[in-house]
């Protein structure tokens, strides 16, 4: 890494990687920020899912400042997080076959919803039956993931396939196999992962395009104001009720 510090290259790549998908993923973007408007506008529901630190993505945009209020967290016991013990048993849930189908079959999801799937390798059987499984039921899936895993690794799902096959619309993070940016001499193992900045601002910029392109049409985006700001808890409490029946985080 020659003289320069490890902060300035791990920043450095993330600046790469987010220029890369400002530059190669406009187009997914801005269809999936549609996507998610056209979903709005058409009295339909939004939910996010994602396995592991995949979830804090999808926990992003639930329920917070700035963000749409109708995105729902479509929640997976044992993987939401690293506050399940021991913290091994969410990765080997993500590898159970079955496990979406029940999680689907039980949630509000219903035909013309859209549910936004984070998966950084999008190879475990969770995410994979989980997307393939909502598009069955009529369901509109965005995948969130890195592109590169499906050529590098193998699919961990008895179909053989991965996330991507999967989606209407697929955001690809272009995160490297193993999500570490740097090296080190002295250092045995890669280090500095940046796959949650990116998936972040991936997704944070398509629910950007979603409220612009409701305002375009002339639709008010259901957004969320932060509760430390005067007039904060009138407000969400106004979109609250207004948005009630179709907001599963919030009685």
């Amino acid at each position: 890494m020659g003289d320069s510090k490890p902060a300035d290259q791990y920043l450095d790549a993330a600046i790469g990687l987010l220029q890369r998908v400002r530059d190669e993923e406009a187009t997914a973007i801005e269809a999936a920020g549609t996507l998610i408007a056209d979903t709005v506008a058409a009295g339909g529901r939004l939910f996010a899912f994602g396995a592991g630190h995949s979830s804090l993505a999808a926990q992003d945009l639930v329920y917070r400042a700035g963000g749409l209020a109708l995105m729902n967290l479509l929640a997976v016991p044992g993987v939401v997080g690293v506050d399940v013990m021991p913290a091994t048993l969410g990765s080997a849930l993500e590898r159970v076959d079955g496990l979406a189908a029940a999680v689907l079959d039980s949630s509000p999801l219903r035909a013309g919803d859209t549910l936004v799937i984070v998966s950084l390798s999008g190879r475990n059987a969770l995410p994979v039956e989980m997307a393939a499984t909502a598009r069955a039921l009529g369901i509109h899936v965005i995948g969130v993931t890195s592109v590169a895993y499906a050529t590098r690794t193998g699919s961990r799902h008895a179909s053989g396939t991965f996330l991507k096959d999967h989606c209407d619309i697929v955001l690809d993070s272009k995160i490297a196999v193993g999500d570490a940016e740097l090296t080190l001499d002295g250092v045995p193992a890669p280090f500095a992962p940046a796959s949650t900045v990116v998936t972040t601002a991936l997704l944070q910029a398509t629910m950007a395009t979603a409220a612009g392109v409701l305002a375009d049409r002339g639709i008010e985006p259901p957004l969320l104001r932060s509760g430390n700001v005067d007039g904060g808890h009138e407000w969400n409490g106004r979109i609250l009720d207004a948005y009630g029946d179709r907001i599963f985080y919030h009685h």
